[in-house]
This record gives C-alpha cells, sequence and structure tokens, in this order.
C-alpha cells in the first residue's frame, strides 16, 4: 500500500506502509489469477496439439506427394499431372479440406454402363495415344474408388462439378471454385459458445450475394437434385446437404465442394441392410441419410427417410428467404415448407417430388429472368 504523504515523518518524505491482511488477500488473488490463467493456457495447448497431431497425421501433403512421385517414377501409375506433380513443379499440394478417410463407390444399379464406361476410358487415356497403358489403368481404378471422382465423371456435362483438369494416381485436378462456403461465417469455438442458435442462423446470411444471384444459385442447387435422381448413370443419394459442401463461381454457377457423401443408392442401400441396428439412429450415414431399424431382424432398412429435394430446401429456406421480394415470400416460404416437409423416398412420391420441385424453379426463374443477374 503507498502511502504519499506521513505526518511527522522527516522532511515530509514519502514512505511505504505495508499491511498484512491487505498483503494476504493480493497475494491470495494473484495466485488465483495465476493458477486459471496457467489452467486456461494447458486446457488450449492440449487442444490445439490433439487437433494438429490428429490433422496431420492424417494430412501430409508432402508424404502424399512424394509416395504418388515415388509411383510414377517407377512406372506404376501415370496421368495427365503427373508431369506438373512430380518434374515440372508447378502443381503442388497446398491446405488439406479434410482428414476423413474415403468409402469405395458403386455404380447404381441403373447405371448405363456402356456410356459411362466410355466416359472412363477416354479419361484413362492422359497422353491421347489411344490406348490405356497399365499405369493409366491403375490410376482410374484408383480413382473410381472415389464418390466424388465418380459424381465428376457423372455430372461432366453440367456446371455443378468443378472441371475435371488432371489426375495422377488417386489424385486429381479440378478447378478452383472462389467462393465458398455457399453462406457462412466461422467463428472461434469459444464465441460460439455464446452466441444463441437464432442469432447464428441470421449472421450465417450476413455475407451473401444479392438476392437474383442467391436465387439463381438456388435454383442450380434444385437441378442439381434434379440431375443426381435417376440419371444417365443411376441415382444418388445427397447424404451431407450443408452450405461448407458448395461454393460458387464468379458467374454465380453452383459448385460441389465436397462430394464424398454424395453416394450411389445402390450402395448405399447395399450396406444399410447389412448394419445390424437397435434403434432408428443407428441407422445413419452421413449427417443427412436416415433409414429405420427393423426390429425384427435388428438390420436397417434400405430406403431413406427424406429424399434429396426435402434436404435441399432445408439448406435454402434462410438463405433464399433473407431478402426475398415482398410480392412472393409468402409463396415461396409456403413452397420451400411444403419441400422440407416431403417424407420416403423420390420413387414412393414421384409426382409430388417432381411437382414441388419444378413449382420451386418456375417461381424462382420468373421473378429473375428480366434481370441481368440471370
Amino acid at each position: 500500500f503507498w502511502c504519499s504523504y506521513f505526518p511527522g515523518a522527516k522532511n515530509d518524505t514519502n514512505l511505504w506502509i505495508f499491511f498484512p491482511h491487505q498483503q494476504a488477500r493480493f497475494s491470495y488473488l494473484h495466485m488465483k489469477y495465476l493458477f486459471f490463467s496457467w489452467l486456461a493456457v494447458f486446457v488450449g495447448s492440449w487442444i490445439v496439439y490433439v487437433e494438429y497431431s490428429s490433422y496431420t497425421e492424417l494430412c501430409r501433403g508432402h508424404d502424399c506427394k512424394n509416395s504418388i512421385c515415388d509411383k510414377y517414377r517407377k512406372g506404376v501409375i501415370d496421368g495427365s499431372a503427373c508431369s506438373s506433380l512430380c518434374e515440372k513443379g508447378t502443381l503442388y499440394l497446398g491446405k488439406c479440406f479434410s482428414s476423413k478417410p474415403n468409402s469405395q463407390a458403386k455404380v447404381g444399379d441403373q447405371a448405363n454402363l456402356p456410356d459411362l464406361a466410355t466416359v472412363v476410358l477416354s479419361i484413362a487415356d492422359a497422353n491421347k495415344d489411344g490406348h490405356i497403358s497399365l499405369p493409366e489403368a491403375r490410376s482410374m481404378w484408383a480413382l473410381l474408388q472415389l464418390n466424388e471422382f465418380l459424381l465428376a465423371l457423372v455430372l461432366q456435362d453440367r456446371e455443378h462439378t468443378p472441371k475435371l483438369l488432371g489426375f495422377c494416381g488417386d489424385l486429381y485436378v479440378v478447378e478452383k471454385v472462389p467462393y465458398s462456403p455457399l453462406y457462412g461465417i466461422s467463428l472461434p469455438w469459444v464465441i460460439e459458445l455464446w452466441i444463441p442458435a437464432g442469432l447464428r442462423r441470421s449472421m450465417d446470411q450476413w455475407f451473401t450475394p444479392s438476392w437474383p444471384r442467391k436465387a439463381k444459385i438456388s435454383i442450380a442447387l434444385l437441378e442439381l437434385v434434379e440431375d443426381i435422381f435417376h440419371g444417365t448413370f443411376g441415382s444418388f443419394l445427397m447424404c451431407d446437404v450443408s452450405a461448407t459442401n458448395f461454393g460458387y463461381n464468379d458467374r454465380h454457377d453452383l459448385k460441389v465442394l465436397d462430394a464424398r457423401y454424395i453416394v450411389p443408392e445402390a450402395s448405399f442401400q447395399e450396406g444399410m441392410r447389412e448394419r445390424r441396428c437397435d434403434v432408428d439412429e443407428d441407422c445413419l450415414y452421413g449427417v443427412d441419410c436416415h433409414t429405420s431399424c427393423d426390429l425384427t431382424k435388428h438390420r436397417c432398412t434400405p430406403e431413406v427417410t427424406r429424399p434429396n429435394l426435402a434436404k435441399a430446401c432445408s439448406a435454402l429456406k434462410d438463405y433464399i428467404l433473407r431478402g426475398a421480394p415482398s410480392d412472393m415470400s409468402e409463396e415461396l416460404e409456403k413452397q420451400l415448407y411444403a419441400c422440407i416437409a416431403l417424407k420416403g423416398s423420390a420413387e414412393q412420391m414421384e409426382i409430388e417430388h417432381s411437382l414441388i420441385l419444378n413449382n420451386l424453379k418456375t417461381l424462382l426463374w420468373k421473378k429473375i429472368s428480366h434481370t441481368k443477374d440471370s
């Protein structure tokens, strides 16, 4: 405790006076502060260490490149991107977007296999010499085990997937999508804990394009749902329809960023039939693909409880309703909720599914067809 003046002291000099009980109180508060500060640092450091160690364990770009290039130099694999990656050094691995392992893909039973084979062979011929070498064949076989690569082949004539630029082994290169995710802002988890859910959903819509451009992007998502339902190469299920899996380019064309959970329906159904369950919650794949549990067999049923369209409408609801023109917002909201309420597989309610899909596309398109943003 500092006393600036003490009467009676020589030359009225300043003095230090200590009060034992206040010093003890100060020491206690100081130690308490130090303890919790060190505790916070320790816990934070441990979380960072655990996250980083698990991330780097599965996301080692340098090791992946060395492994791929070693196989390329030995003649085990080949592809159109191998030279750029392993010889010229013009292709490098940057940010790792996920550390989750991939699962094997399988083409649907309704697929047009001859047409798909033609597409695969044309891409596999990396040097365009009219022949598929054994290294090229090995690379293509490895790629065909990836859901996202298979979907890129299926939708290569559409604008929903980034353009395939090349491959080397099981590594493939696509065009960059400049705007991602579709919407939403990233916040530190400490801040996330204190933000109410309603406010958080509103914040996700702060930095989005103008409404006509959002309408164009939304139409494209609806068209994607249409394209992967009974398409040329079979039906696919969208098992994670979240904003982080989509983006768009400068022309506001929708692009699929992460297609690992857009899976062939036949593959999904086969896996579910073999899955053991005790409750319905055991029958979940990804984030959005639920089936029910058959308690008589303790096996999951193969049919999803919600179609792709209902999940897409759920993802679009806040996005497209925010800023919608007043003369159509009520009708738009009505149609979106009718879409979200769809149940069962698309095959079971194909007419209603098609009607709602077409009504939504028509409503949005009529509103933006005369604008420059369309």
